[in-house]
């Protein structure tokens, strides 16, 4: 059941005078659940409580917390097609890609279970005392991870249960022991509410404090300004646009104790096409594009947006199978009236441009809210001269670049913005010829793909979802796999500590018989 309220820590609550309803894209209506957006006291109080959390709940075992995540996944398969029926109503995604979203959010959250229930994640290290060392003696350090305190996760509006609730953010900041306030996305805060319930029930059954999770409802911008200013909030993970998360990253660096905001944003996703595999095979690699940037709709932060290519038969053959394909596609539904509008305004902003050239897009009627796709080109000097055309479509719009020659293709790679992921599209034996491509390419992106398309980002510890700026705020850091913990973490030492009132971690007898750096030395050896 929705009840449209807010969960502040365990308890329901609807203290605000503001009042909305979420939108069904594909019967273009609002959906029927009215949901409060929370109040300024209700904020503190989420806040307070959190805090308050956050003392006991940072010293719970690994084991303890995994039994928590564990219990979340539980309750989230519990919650059954209701979350599948709401999902699709308030997102316009089908049913399938629904259950697959759910099955991502539990496996991620079993996943942080299993990598932190030993311990080894905290990093523990230890230097002994050398007290006979000469000239001076060596004290006794002892490093671990430590959590930051409380966090705030912005919900994402195109992925409503695995970058949002109790998505990537969420799970990995619990993992590392800090309690979790969402500010849940407008666009699907029933979808938001239901996963909020389950959490709770979670908690409540697995023995987590109160204020551990708490799930705040905002329409606007100011419940989520009111968070990143709190005080006692520590740290704040976002997935979205560069406008949002830019002002959030701002926000939070003018406060009296500025704090990370860890921001997964706008991407391109540049794919190289190198002369010989467009010789062999450019009209299936334009079949594959084709369905790869209209995928979703195109909107996926992975979305091929920017295609390069040195000028040739190929390159020729390659745009005009992808401008045949494309428009063999049916557009798909889009996430929102709001996302729509916005696809169409920036593509219009694109196609706008001087010197750039339609390929081919759909023209046939569509329902409200469905995204036509179109792909573009351009010539390699005109997108060099002009910042605009670098800019993110989000949505299923893709521009072709045709340079003149190899070294204008490394120059525009160079000048590129950061980006999540970049492609090369090569014959095997052909990419050696081209190491100032890939290491310029290397450069700009956090990912790097050979012969395959950027959509889809696999959930494991080897993955890295994130890039220079703008891509991410920080590109040390992913926002997925079992290392975005890292993110919500900081190192702390203990110098000449007494062993009894030590991390377990950290203690002589490693009674967790975790793996440790001692001496310099990786070991689960007692000292």
């Amino acid at each position: 059941m929705i009840t449209g309220k807010n969960y502040i820590g365990n308890q329901l609550s609807a203290e605000g005078n503001k009042v909305f309803n979420t939108f069904n894209p594909m019967l273009n209506k609002e959906n029927k659940w009215a949901i409060t957006e929370a109040s300024a006291d209700e904020v503190n109080q989420a806040v307070e409580i959190a805090a308050e959390a956050f003392k006991s709940y940072s010293k719970i075992s690994g084991a303890k917390k995994a039994e928590f995540l564990r219990a979340i996944a539980k309750e989230i398969e519990a919650l059954g097609d209701q979350l599948l029926e709401v999902y699709t109503a308030e997102s316009g995604l089908p049913n399938g890609r629904a259950m697959g979203e759910r099955g991502r959010t539990m496996g991620q959250l079993l996943a942080f279970a299993n990598h932190i229930e030993t311990g080894d994640w905290v990093d523990a290290t230890i230097d002994t005392a050398q007290p006979e060392r000469q000239p001076m003696a060596k004290v006794d350090l002892r490093k671990m991870n430590v959590a930051l305190g409380p966090v705030v996760v912005f919900g994402a509006s195109n992925f409503p249960l695995a970058f949002s609730t109790a998505g990537g953010d969420t799970a990995a900041s619990l993992a590392a022991g800090c309690p979790v306030i969402v500010k849940s996305h407008p666009m699907h805060a029933g979808t938001g509410e239901l996963i909020a319930s389950a959490i709770i029930k979670a908690a409540e059954s697995t023995g987590m404090p109160n204020g551990v999770f708490s799930n705040l409802n905002s329409s606007g911008i100011e419940v989520g300004q009111l968070l990143v200013q709190h005080p006692k909030v520590k740290a704040v993970g976002f997935t979205g646009s560069i406008k949002g998360g830019r002002a959030l990253f701002d926000l939070a660096a003018k406060r009296e104790e500025p704090i990370p905001v860890l921001a997964e944003m706008g991407s391109v996703n540049p794919v190289v096409l190198l002369p010989k595999a467009l010789d062999d095979k450019a009209a299936s690699i334009a079949k594959t594009y084709a369905g790869s940037i209209t995928v979703g709709s195109g909107q996926f932060c992975t979305n091929p947006g920017l295609i390069l290519g040195v000028k040739s038969e190929g390159l020729t053959t390659f745009v005009n199978v992808l401008a045949e394909e494309i428009v063999k596609i049916e557009p798909s539904c889009m996430l929102h009236p709001n996302i729509s509008g916005a696809y169409e305004a920036n593509k219009a902003t694109a196609l706008s441009q001087s010197g750039l050239e339609v390929l081919g897009g759909y023209e046939n009627e569509i329902s409200a809210n469905y995204g036509r796709q179109v792909v573009t080109t351009v010539e390699g000097e005109t997108f060099l001269n002009n910042p605009t055309l670098h800019h993110e479509v989000f949505g299923p719009f893709s521009l072709v670049v045709q340079c003149e020659n190899v070294a204008q293709l490394e120059i525009i790679i160079s000048k590129l913005e950061g980006q999540l992921t970049g492609t090369v599209i090569s014959e095997s034996n052909e990419i050696a010829d081209y190491a100032g491509v890939v290491s310029n390419l290397q450069d700009r992106v956090g990912r790097i793909i050979f012969n395959g398309v950027p959509t889809g980002v696999e959930v494991c510890a080897a993955m890295h979802h994130g890039g220079p700026y703008p891509a991410s705020t920080d590109s040390r850091f992913t926002a997925v796999g079992v290392d975005s913990i890292k993110r919500w973490v900081r190192p702390f030492s203990f110098q000449d500590w007494p062993n009894e009132l030590l991390p377990d971690a950290l203690k002589n007898e490693n009674p967790l018989g975790i793996l440790r750096v001692i001496d310099n030395s990786k070991t689960t050896d007692k000292i």
